[in-house]
């Protein structure tokens, strides 16, 4: 690596604080009664219960989610046997993917020893400890014997990801590379240069799912392995070919798949030419490939080339796999991990490929277009869909082939569990998802253009949360469809409206529109100027007109304005004085509402009261019991401020209103989320735990304290959602992601079937 590169690498692993790791509680130690709980006394209830029933560990401890990153440090990525110690650093970042990708904790045990026997017995007396064992970076042949003697003692998966997690990434590459050139696994030829841990892996795990054995040869650093060569282990004995042949250049004429998993450079360019007819070449040796994919684009175009490292196409990753593989086999109580459970998860991961990436992958590649062909083969680490695809593809097969102690009986909703890894949103926005999927609504998209608009209406049409009507120029439209893979069909799956060249309803859109703005200064002809070209007022106005359901504006534009354009053709609902704006944010694992963040610079007490009682039915709507708290630089009385004043009489107008509403104030933040600061200051408060909906007395305070707090804490945002509007419909930001713009859509349409049910 360059200098620069290597500094940053230093001082990222040494600042703030050293490594990567931390561990955090999970429960309450604030109070004596909370340490006699954790610990003694009360802890010996669950240990007694485990004592008699082993299998309980799982209901009180955190082994059912934890893994064992284990390593002796004798084969570190590139580096070689450098040692256990010096090996941590790299555990340390496999527990962080772990966590990362599939919620998993981690443990990195780094153990000196490098006798089989001696690491074997170490190992498998942690069995208590964990749930699962990882075997890392442990030099062949070695690694077979140690894993194998592992999963004969333990009776917890046991996985040596260097052979078992490449295996199963370069499999989905093959499946997939394969498809592309038309070929089958039972017809090809296949050429290994490498004959280690993970090139065994490979080519076991590809006979399973069909190759041939005959159709194998292998190669190492000695040349060919053929029948009668001195010091074959036992590995690699039933491999041997007879032949003649005796280095690689003399077997790779005729292959049709290269696996290289040995040395730079050891493809020379002079062969390329006798590869089969569109080649497969996976050339995974690390930092440098066995063949530059500058030079087989130059020599053989027609081949499809996968390599191990991230500035190329086609990455073989191994975290593609091994969070999934173990989030499946831990959720349903696995015993080990098996042949079935490995061809599952390739399967799994090969199909997501086939499908259009997700927009955060698109995001965190610079906004690249992937889509299936000879450059996108297999999935991109970040996309969040490989754990809903992968892991319950495992669970499923570990379930099958009786592996699975405790099975999964409710698939839908072990995937909405998964939902939490794939999106933060997903555990809240649940509830308003299937409230969307009553019936089927029209939800009109004034943006229907937009990149990010267009994904969401992919996702949402997957879901069935409702029907999208775009807002767009259909010829545009179409085009970018095609450009960004995506399946949805119009007619089938959505419509379009397009204002330039739609005849039908534009005429009945201009001269609603005419009407109830006319006496607001505009122009007959500048109003039909603007329903044709302001698309907020144009999906607005099929809203009105009853042509839709429900309408999502704004998002590439300034918020307000956005807004002003809806506000004239949507009323708020009878008896209203305003209309508000409820934002959400989630924060770890809770959610907390504020409002009003966007709508009202400075609401009264009667407004503050509307307000908050709009916001609880808008939290209910989450399946959350809303817990109010009335925000103000004064607690409970402290100050006779006008804030503080209408914050203490917009109390007593939503204790009038709904009296079996928790709420208080006027009280600080802390006092809000603090049960024991509110319990010191006040004793009879009716809010009972931490408050979940946060009334600021004014814009400003709202805003503030709602984006500092997502930028602070790194939440996830949600919404602006409109509170009081006579129809669903809502204005995003110009920061909604695709994410973003399905959970809006699924609050409107939920919102919609709402209003049929009333």
């Amino acid at each position: 690596m360059d200098e620069t590169l290597r500094q940053s690498a230093l001082s990222y692993h040494r600042e703030p604080r050293p490594g990567k790791l931390t561990i955090e509680p999970t429960k309450r130690m604030e109070t004596q009664r909370d340490l006699a709980l954790a610990y003694s006394p009360g802890v010996a209830a669950p240990c007694l219960d485990i004592a008699a029933d082993p299998d309980k560990a799982r209901d009180y401890t955190a082994r059912a989610n934890l893994v064992g990153v284990v390593s002796n440090g004798t084969a570190v990525l590139g580096l070689g046997n450098i040692g256990a110690l010096a090996s941590k650093p790299v555990m340390e970042g496999k527990a962080v993917l772990f966590k990362k990708f599939a919620g998993i904790d981690v443990f990195d045990i780094e153990v000196d020893e490098t006798d089989i026997d001696r690491f074997v017995d170490v190992v498998a007396a942690l069995e208590p400890t964990f749930g699962a064992i990882n075997l890392e970076d442990i030099k062949a042949p070695e690694c077979f014997a140690i894993e194998a003697k592992l999963r004969e003692r333990m009776n917890i998966p046991v996985f040596h990801d260097d052979q078992h997690g490449t295996a199963i990434v370069c499999a989905a590459a093959v499946r997939n590379g394969l498809l592309l050139q038309g070929k089958t696994l039972a017809d090809v030829k296949v050429v290994t240069s490498g004959a280690g841990a993970a090139a065994m892996a490979c080519v076991r795990l590809l006979i399973s799912m069909g190759l041939p054995q005959d159709n194998v040869t292998l190669t190492d650093i000695k040349g060919v392995v053929y029948k009668g060569r001195e010091g074959l282990t036992p590995e690699l004995e039933p491999f041997a070919r007879e032949t003649n042949a005796r280095t690689l250049g003399d077997v790779i004429a005729g292959a049709d798949v290269f696996l290289g998993l040995s040395a730079p450079k050891v493809l020379k360019e002079e062969w390329l030419p006798l590869l089969a007819e569109k080649p497969l070449i996976l050339a995974l040796a690390n930092p440098e490939p066995e063949v530059r994919p500058e030079i087989v684009r130059q020599i053989r175009p027609d081949a499809i080339m996968a390599t191990g490292r991230s500035d190329y196409p086609n990455q073989v990753n191994n975290v593609l796999c091994f969070p999934y593989i173990f989030r499946g086999a831990l959720d349903c109580g696995a015993t080990t991990i098996n042949a079935e459970m490995e061809v599952a998860a390739v399967e799994a991961i090969a199909e997501l490929a086939r499908i259009e990436p997700d927009e955060s992958v698109a995001r965190a590649y610079g906004g690249a277009q992937m889509l299936f062909g000879p450059d996108y083969i297999i999935p991109k680490p970040f996309d969040p869909r490989l754990a809903l695809l992968v892991a319950p593809a495992v669970a499923r097969a570990a379930m099958r082939t009786g592996v699975a102690k405790h099975p999964i009986d409710d698939f839908p909703a072990y995937e909405q569990q998964l939902m939490r890894f794939a999106y933060r949103s997903g555990q809240l926005m649940h509830p308003v998802f299937e409230q969307a999927r009553a019936s089927l609504k029209k939800v009109a998209y004034a943006e229907g253009e937009d990149e990010r608009v267009l994904r969401a209406a992919q996702v949402v049409i997957d879901e069935k949360l409702a029907r999208p009507v775009l807002v767009a120029r259909r010829e545009i439209l179409v085009r970018k469809i095609k450009a960004l893979g995506l399946r949805m069909v119009e007619g089938r799956d959505f419509d379009i409206f397009d204002p330039l060249s739609e005849e039908a309803e534009i005429p009945r859109l201009e001269a609603a529109y005419c009407r109830l703005v006319e006496r607001r200064g505009v122009t007959p002809g500048a109003s039909a100027y603007r329903v044709r070209r302001r698309p907020a007022i144009t999906a607005a106005m099929l809203l009105n007109e009853g042509l839709v359901d429900a309408a999502l504006c704004g998002g590439t534009a300034d918020w307000w304005q956005q807004t002003a354009d809806v506000l004239p053709i949507i009323p708020r609902l009878p008896g209203l004085k305003r209309v508000y704006a409820m934002s959400a944010l989630i924060v770890g694992d809770r959610t907390l509402f504020f409002c009003d963040t966007h709508m009202n610079v400075d609401p009264d007490a009667q407004e503050i009261a509307e307000m908050t009682l709009l916001a609880a039915d808008a939290v209910r709507r989450f399946g959350i019991t809303p817990r109010a708290a009335l925000l103000s630089h004064s607690n409970f009385g402290a100050s006779n401020s006008p804030s503080a004043k209408k914050m203490r009489k917009a109390l007593k107008h939503i204790r009038e209103d709904a009296p079996e509403l928790e709420i208080d104030g006027e009280m600080h933040a802390d006092s809000a989320l603090i049960p024991a600061i509110r319990d010191i200051l006040v004793g009879s408060s009716t809010l009972k735990g931490s408050a979940n909906l946060l009334v600021m007395p004014t814009l400003d305070a709202a805003n503030i304290a709602f984006t500092l707090l997502a930028a602070a804490t790194n939440a996830l945002p949600v919404g602006p959602a409109l509170l009081g509007m006579s129809k669903p419909v809502h204005v995003l930001t110009a920061s909604t992601t695709a994410r973003g713009i399905v959970n809006m859509t699924a609050l409107a349409a939920a919102a919609a079937n709402s209003s049929d049910e009333g």
